[in-house]
């Protein structure tokens, strides 16, 4: 399976040999189900203070009964809560019936073999022209899937080069497509969260210090190194595939990535 390189400026270069891995199918569940668990681990620990509610001077009516009222205790001494229902869960200031604890299990595991598999299909995901259109990315005028350019984006620490590059590689338009995007109204624009910022092109390196400096500024895009790829950053949402660029020194790193699949259908013959 042969691919075209691309150079900075958008001419064709040569064709080289994809690594084995891209011929992985496609295995949405598994991507999903990767991208669940891999989610969790950053998860924050919840819990509650245990006096919550508590800390009240509350009583019950003796005796209990013939009074017309509930037998909840009712807050004792003077000020405005006085008589008020107070120390159980169905009053209002009171406890939580079943509180979060921060002991609770929140990380989530998954087997090596599927983890290693789900990367995989979605790598493969990214050669798809009509899998990624399917996302929403702009790639009419992209001429060939997966997009691979020279090593020499790895040098390039300005933004104002990259947005260059960006138009001669026809991807400044899916960029600009983050930019019609609604503001969110609701709860979530009153919890702060009325803008957010949706996910263009990945850019796939050996070493990404220098060039995530220069995408730092521009949204929606993202730099990762090639020993650090992640369902998180192929498949956002869980939902394959992005528009992912690789350089040619990222697809060598990327072929030391063996498919369980690829092994399968090996070991039958």
């Amino acid at each position: 399976m042969k691919a075209q390189t691309f150079s900075l400026t958008g001419t064709k270069q040569d064709e080289i040999d994809l690594p084995k891995v891209f011929l992985t199918p496609l295995r949405e569940d598994l991507i999903h189900k990767a991208y669940v668990n891999l989610d969790s681990h950053h998860y924050q620990r919840q819990g509650r203070y245990p006096a919550a509610g508590m800390n009240v001077v509350a009583m019950s009516n003796d005796p209990p009964t013939g009074h017309g009222q509930a037998r909840v205790a009712r807050i004792r001494g003077g000020g405005p809560r006085r008589g008020q229902a107070a120390g159980v869960a169905m009053v209002r200031g009171g406890r939580q019936a079943h509180p979060p604890t921060s002991e609770k299990v929140i990380h989530k595991k998954l087997n090596k073999k599927e983890k290693r598999f789900a990367l995989c299909s979605a790598i493969a995901a990214t050669a798809s022209k009509d899998i990624i259109a399917s996302r929403g990315h702009v790639v009419e005028k992209i001429p060939s899937f997966p997009m691979i350019v020279s090593d020499d984006i790895e040098k390039v620490t300005k933004a104002k080069e990259i947005s260059k590059i960006l138009d001669a590689l026809n991807l400044s338009a899916d960029v600009q497509r983050l930019e019609k995007r609604k503001a969110r109204s609701g709860r979530s624009a009153i919890r702060g969260r009325k803008t957010k910022v949706g996910k263009s092109v990945l850019f796939v390196t050996k070493d990404p210090k220098n060039l995530a400096k220069a995408c730092g500024s521009i949204p929606g895009i993202d730099v990762c190194a090639a020993s650090a790829l992640s369902v998180l950053d192929l498949a956002p949402g869980s939902k394959p595939a992005r528009l992912t660029v690789y350089t040619k020194s990222a697809l060598d790193e990327i072929s030391k990535i063996k498919s369980p699949h690829l092994e399968l259908m090996e070991a039958l013959k």
